[in-house]
This record gives C-alpha cells, sequence and structure tokens, in this order.
C-alpha cells in the first residue's frame, strides 16, 4: 500500500521515495523562548537550502519523566504562545505532545500537529479527541508494540468516529529489549508504511536507555547518526530529530540529543541516502 501525503499546516510530507525526506526537530522540552527561536533560527534555514520540508518540535509538558522533581515544561497557554511565535517568525509548522483529551481542542488552536507520546499510543479517547480536531496527528509507536499493531491505531484515528482525520504519520521510536535498554528494528518502517500512512523514525529517542540513570533516561547520541542513515535506507518518510545547543545542560533528553552543531553534517547525509532510493 502508498503511504499519502499527510497535510501539516502549509506542506505535504510524505508520498513515497519520490518525495522529499522531511525533518521535524527541535528541543525535547520548551526550557524558554529564547532557546526555541535559536533552535528554529538554525534549522529552518538549514532545511530550507537542503530542501528539507521542515516541522518544528517542542514539548510544553513532558508527563512522562523519570523522577517526580525532573523538569516538565511551561503551562500550556505560555508554551503554546511560544510555539505560535516560532511559527510566525520562522515559517515552519510547529508540533507539541498532548497527554490528555482535554488539551487536544486549545492545542490544536496553535499547532499543526498534535503528537501523540509512545506510552499514550493505545488510549482511545486521547486518539479520538486529537483527531476530530482536523489537525495532523502523529502517533508514536509503543516500545511495547509490534509495528502491525499500529493496525488499530490507524483505525481509530481514520475511522468515523474520529470525523475520518486521513492526516496521520506513525513514528518507530524503537522496542524495548530488557531493561533500560531499546533496540531498532529497521524492518518496522516497511511494514508501518504497508498501512497507508508516512511513517517518521525518531532517531533520537530510539537511542534513549529508558530510567538507565536511576532518577533520569541515559541515552547513546553517538549513535544517532547511524540509526538515521539505516532508516532512511529502509525507506521512512521522515526523520525526527531532539536537537539542543549543549545537550549536557539540556533540561529533559540531555544524553540522547544531538548537538545542534551536528545537524547540517547528518541532514546532508540523510538527503543523498534518500536521493540514491529514487
Amino acid at each position: 500500500m502508498t503511504a499519502k501525503p499527510v497535510k501539516v499546516g502549509t506542506l505535504s510530507v510524505g508520498g513515497g521515495h519520490g518525495a522529499p525526506l522531511f525533518l521535524i526537530a527541535g528541543p525535547c522540552v520548551i526550557e524558554s523562548a529564547g532557546l526555541l527561536k535559536r533552535v528554529a533560527g538554525h534549522v529552518a534555514p538549514l532545511a530550507r537550502k537542503l530542501g528539507i520540508p521542515y516541522v518544528f518540535k517542542a514539548s510544553f509538558d513532558k508527563a512522562n519523566r523519570s523522577s517526580a522533581g525532573s523538569f516538565r515544561g511551561v503551562p500550556m497557554d505560555e508554551g503554546l504562545a511560544m510555539l505560535a511565535e516560532v511559527r510566525e517568525e520562522f515559517g515552519c509548522p510547529v508540533l507539541s505532545d498532548i497527554h490528555e483529551p482535554a488539551q487536544a481542542r486549545p492545542a490544536a488552536e496553535v499547532l499543526d500537529c498534535l503528537q501523540i507520546p509512545a506510552f499514550l499510543c493505545r488510549q482511545t479517547d486521547l486518539l479520538l479527541a486529537a483527531a476530530r480536531t482536523g489537525k495532523a496527528v502523529n502517533v508514536k509507536k509503543g516500545q511495547f508494540m509490534a509495528p502491525w499493531d499500529m493496525q488499530n491505531v490507524v483505525d481509530k484515528v481514520t475511522g468515523r468516529d474520529a470525523g475520518d482525520n486521513r492526516n496521520l504519520l506513525l513514528t518507530e521510536r524503537g522496542t524495548s529489549f530488557g531493561y533500560n535498554r531499546l533496540v531498532s528494528d529497521m524492518t518496522a518502517i516497511p511494514l508501518m508504511r504497508e498501512l497507508g500512512c508516512p511513517v517518521v523514525f525518531d532517531a533520537t529517542h530510539s537511542v534513549q536507555q529508558p530510567g538507565g540513570l536511576g532518577t533520569a533516561s541515559g541515552g547513546s547520541r553517538e549513535m544517532v547518526p547511524t540509526l538515521a542513515r539505516a532508516a532512511v535506507a529502509a525507506g521512512c518518510d521522515g526523520i525526527f530529530l531532539e536537537v539542543h545547543p549543549d545537550p549536557d545542560k539540556a533540561l529533559s533528553d540531555g544524553p540522547n540529543m544531538l548537538p545542534l552543531g551536528e545537524i547540517e553534517p547528518l541532514l546532508r547525509q540523510l538527503v543523498a541516502i534518500r536521493k540514491a532510493l529514487r
């Protein structure tokens, strides 16, 4: 089955190997307006130069944290206002997570794409609320799910009860392998594309070591380029990267985020791989 293009704001993304690879990228969590603009100001012009459709990502809230004392983000209204400023200033669609059905409608007033975290991908009420907004929905495959199990997610989001929303992206982000470890099965990419949706590969969360630091998650950011290149070769439609000017000082997911200065050479490699598939 051919994965049909999805509208994310003003962009049309996915739609087969003839379409350009698209990018979802930004810091893990909103730390400040200044951080968002620094990252978007670096990535947006780079993406335009390389011909990569770009969606800016940052979470206003990270509800799934290892420790109760971990930084979670900013109030939703404040975070959405910052994301709206990013879209206006840098001309790119914006994406953020939602965790509860009640967040869907107010978030959709600002966001171009609502993201469903991996641990919540089976929450029916949340999926339906996101889909009913009519906005694009990006659902991350749970670390505990097989690729073919995402058919149930597709049926929920695109069904009549959800308003027949066809703007659905599926994201692969690794599978649990024992304790504090994820592995990436690249066959998940073509398998999920058979469900008729563009498939994104999350190269940064896939190197995460959940809870690996006790009160926080660890990660192996040096493996991000390896997995990203493999995923593009396997036929993913888009790449998801969390990036930060100084990951070691980031307030969330630092060990698996890519340093902002390293994104250009990686994107150039990924574009070259994508062209080789055509």
